[in-house]
């Protein structure tokens, strides 16, 4: 007869995912302590849920469910191909959301999952899923249930897809032997350390969240600090810098799951129409997506840093249609550091015609900050 662990596992991997592990409801004890510390230092600041009270729920799984005594660990890969687009101006996404919103996709199959499991193990089971959306160390729980081993820059790194993997978690009342965690690390590798462009791994296994250009270009809502914008390159959502140059992803398994490639064009998005987005048009294009995470001011004020670094002056008329209409105060500041940024005689022309009739403090400090930087 086939062990009910192997039976599950199966189960995993006719659900659509492509690794499933399998470890105990103990708590992350090294873990919470980790976390904990880092909130103290002020590494998790930006993010005003993360408390000490959330971590400390997160790597209890008793906490979570009544009576858990086991955790599957199942991992899905998004390591699709890129959709290159070298005609026009385009910004970089983070891979993860070149398809459709990964947890809306493994909510679903993780639903039809529990299903099967309980029809599989023949009693009343109690479960309680996760996908990066609750208080849920998935990352500890991949770990000890073998899916994979942590990385430096604090990713979960798989045999076989990289990095490039969703991390769910079913955590059970069913009693299930565990599976041993992999004997592997990163060795002396530090190279995502040394280039991620913003410093944000401040040491091995530690992220500095205030430095993270996917905290930046997601989670801040407010403006992004002027130091740290030139160092965001084309970025306009995530970043996939830490994964692109780490050794392990250089063999990941592409990826051909259709929920994970049908928006591809994402990859290498043309960046001035997206200066011209409504709310309406915005929730329609990204209905589907993580990137409606961003928010409209959000993500036009990534695009905007995004065209000041690339420094196209062809971008010029469309910051100009910013500074000097009725956007969010938000973009249109972040539209002045682009125009000096850019550089030239009319760029410069532009600033100092508005600079004498802008009302706005926060806008007219960067058209200031920016025409002194262009005649510096």
């Amino acid at each position: 007869m086939v062990k009910l662990e192997r039976q599950i596992k199966n189960l995993g991997l006719k659900s659509g995912f492509d690794l499933v592990g399998i470890t105990s409801a103990e708590k992350f004890v090294r873990d919470e302590q980790v976390s904990i510390a880092r909130v103290k230092s002020g590494l998790m600041d930006g993010l005003s849920w993360y408390t000490e009270d959330r971590v400390k729920k997160a790597n209890d799984p008793g906490m979570l469910l009544e009576d858990a005594r086991s955790i599957i660990s199942l991992a899905v890969s998004y390591n699709t191909r890129e959709n290159k687009n070298k005609n026009k101006i385009t910004g970089k996404i983070a891979r993860y959301a070149w398809g459709e919103d990964y947890h809306d996709v493994i909510k679903q199959r993780l639903r039809c999952f529990v299903e099967e499991l309980k029809l599989l193990a023949g009693e009343d089971v109690k479960t309680r899923i996760f996908v990066d959306d609750g208080p849920m160390n998935d990352r500890a729980a991949a770990e000890r249930a073998g899916v994979g081993w942590f990385g430096k820059n604090t990713n979960i790194l798989t045999q076989n897809f990289g990095s490039w993997v969703f991390l769910s978690q079913v955590i059970t009342d069913i009693e299930l032997a565990p599976d041993l965690p992999l004997n592997k690390t990163c060795g002396s590798c530090v190279i995502c350390i040394e280039q991620c462009p913003t410093g944000a791994i401040v040491a091995p296994y530690v992220i500095d969240n205030t430095k993270c250009i996917s905290f930046l270009t997601i989670e801040l809502r407010d403006s992004i600090p002027r130091d740290l914008r030139h160092l965001m390159g084309d970025w306009i959502f995530g970043c996939d810098i830490c994964q692109d140059v780490c050794p392990v992803n250089r063999k990941a398994v592409i990826s051909l799951d259709p929920k994970f490639t049908k928006l591809h064009e994402f990859s290498a998005m043309d960046l001035i129409p997206l200066l011209d987005l409504s709310q309406l048009e915005f929730n329609k294009i990204f209905k589907d997506s993580a990137i409606k995470r961003a928010k409209l001011s959000g993500f036009q004020r990534n695009v905007c840093v995004a065209l000041g670094n690339i420094g196209d002056p062809v971008a010029v008329p469309a910051l100009r249609k910013v500074i000097q209409t009725d956007y969010p105060d938000l973009v249109r500041s972040h539209a002045a550091w682009a125009l000096g940024r850019i550089g030239g005689k009319s760029a410069m022309e532009i600033l100092n015609s508005h600079a004498n009739s802008e009302k706005s403090p926060e806008v007219l400090e960067e058209i200031q900050e920016a025409i002194c930087s262009g005649a510096s």
